[in-house]
């Protein structure tokens, strides 16, 4: 770069950091703002006991009668999920799409902020000589241009709008025989969804959770690791931000330190939302030795409540919660178990970041093995594991509503690409004009008018997936393909297989390029039908 030029450069950098951290805090003060005073308990119909007392305990906290109900994922997603009473759920909708828009305080507004964003985006890629920040965002990934991105989003698009179209038909038919509800809205989806799930499947995903206890689910998980990739857990000590979290080492089996990782687990007020994996520490060589990976895991699950023989009861957790620890632990495995000691592209560093998600997505492949959940699974009453009916059950409606909740990824995919390839910021089309486009080239349910996603679109305004929200299903077509490796073998633990996972795919770091490491462990070039076999989109 010119060096005239260099010292503007390096100002975007700021005021975009500067930019992305307001815009996290801001997201983060809008949803510890609101709460929901619930006084009639004839509004609580429906929703889990669990729930109810956590609610009761917030609401005493604050020194009022009733129950508490906010925006944090434990609090709002069992009322979308269970809450008979409608209004309540369109309370809670509301406020959680109207977040850190132009309804709250101006000084929480975002929008401001996503269209400055834009602006010095913009500016940034004509600055590196490229037409717009997409093909900024692209350089370091595996994907080679925008059409081609946009040809993948838009075949996927083509294939799952079908099942999606099925799925929310079938929702608005359940409601209206069987709820009273002729229309069906945004706030109605995920309640209508789990009676729509009961119906097909006769069971509740509140009956699943009462087998996942945390020290079944994290003993469960720990023994998945040391399974395939030879290594052993032990809790560590070092100290710590919060009571609740803990330390952990990964050691190999002769006891050598290979990294730790710390696991905060439970939402709270002062925590980000969502889950996430960060680095505290990478490998690399130094003048003193072999420095030891060490990563964060963060997730906002429900802290135990009330008590069961006088002592505290465990945690206890959705499968999806599972999931998503999985899911994270993944990512930090792919930084813990790293042998590369160049910091540059040790762990996840200089991984592609159409990549980085596929160690991630592949650990959420042993959350729907039953060998793995007969071990993680304890009744948090009686202790007994997950009965082979209600796991078989499960595993009938591992696809349940996939459709819809493809589309929706793809919806967030194309609008952040779009934004960043043809948007531009100053001119009269809005961000919203340019959502309600993608929407209607690839939802099947719209949001009503004054929903603001974007402006708690956290991963591409105050994260680093602007311009490569698609990774995420770019990186499914490779985990879903490296997992059928074990399938074929006819093992998800089989040794061999997972050897050659870890030394091609999660030791390699960006030391190589990311189709490389795949060409490396399958032999060949990735394909899409494994992704879709697991989706239910085409037959096993």
């Amino acid at each position: 770069m010119p060096e005239a030029q260099k010292p503007r450069f390096q100002a975007i950098q700021e005021e975009l950091a500067s930019l992305a951290a307001k815009f996290s805090e801001n997201l983060l003060d809008a949803t510890n703002a609101f709460a929901e005073w619930v006084t009639d308990d004839a509004e609580l119909a429906g929703l889990p006991e669990d729930v109810r007392e956590a609610a009761r305990e917030a609401a005493e906290r604050d020194g009022k009668a009733g129950w508490k109900f906010t925006l944090q994922m434990p609090s709002y997603l069992p009322v979308m999920q269970y809450a008979e009473s409608r209004r309540l759920r369109a309370a809670l909708y509301r406020a959680h799409a109207t977040r850190a828009a132009e309804f709250g305080p101006a000084e929480l507004d975002n929008a401001p902020l996503i269209r400055r964003i834009l602006e010095l985006r913009r500016e940034e890629a004509g600055l590196l000589g490229y037409a717009n920040f997409a093909e900024v965002s692209l350089v370091p990934k595996m994907a080679e241009s925008v059409p081609e991105v946009l040809a993948f989003l838009r075949d996927l698009a083509a294939r799952a709008r079908p099942f999606a179209q099925k799925d929310i038909a079938a929702l608005r038919e359940l409601a209206r025989r069987d709820l009273g509800l002729d229309t069906l809205e945004p706030w109605d989806v995920a309640y209508v969804s789990e009676k729509l799930l009961q119906s097909r499947y006769a069971f509740s995903e509140q009956e699943v959770k009462q087998y996942f206890t945390e020290p079944k689910v994290l003993a469960g998980l720990f023994r998945v690791i040391e399974t395939l990739f030879g290594v052993r857990l032990k809790e560590d000590t070092a100290p710590v931000w919060h009571e609740d979290v803990r330390f952990y080492r990964i050691e190999t089996p002769e006891g050598a330190l290979v990294g730790q990782f710390y696991l905060d687990l439970y939402a709270r007020e002062t925590k980000r939302g969502g889950a996430w994996m960060d680095e505290a520490l990478t490998r690399r060589r130094t003048a003193h030795g072999i420095q030891t990976p060490v990563a964060y895991l963060n997730c906002n699950f429900p802290r135990p409540v009330g008590e069961k023989d006088g002592k505290p009861r465990p945690a206890t957790f959705t499968h999806d919660d599972v999931t998503t620890l999985f899911h994270e632990t993944g990512h930090g495995l792919h930084h813990l178990l790293t042998r590369v000691e160049e910091l540059g592209v040790s762990g996840i560093h200089g991984v592609e970041w159409d990549a980085v998600e596929l160690p991630s997505q592949f650990m959420e492949n042993y959350c729907w093995e039953w060998a793995v959940l007969q071990e993680m699974t304890g009744h948090v009453e009686t202790g007994e594991p997950l009965p082979r009916a209600l796991f078989d059950k499960m595993l009938a409606a591992r696809n349940f509503l996939s459709g819809m909740q493809t589309v929706r990824q793809i919806e967030f995919s194309l609008f952040d690409l779009r934004l960043h390839a043809d948007f531009d910021p100053a001119g009269e089309r809005s961000v919203l004009d340019l959502l309600a486009e993608v929407r209607e080239e690839v939802a099947v349910l719209v949001p009503p008018v004054w929903h603001r996603f974007p402006n708690s679109f956290s991963h591409i305004f105050a994260g680093g997936y602007a311009a490569g929200y698609f990774s995420y299903k770019w990186a499914e077509v490779l985990s879903a393909d490296c997992y059928a490796a074990f399938e074929e073998a006819g093992d998800p633990f089989d040794p061999v297989t997972g050897r050659r996972f870890l030394d091609e795919i999660l030791s390699t770091g960006g030391a190589r390029p990311a189709l490389d490491n795949f060409r490396a462990f399958r032999g060949r070039e990735p394909q899409v039908d494994a992704l879709l076999r697991h989706s239910g989109m085409i037959a096993a």
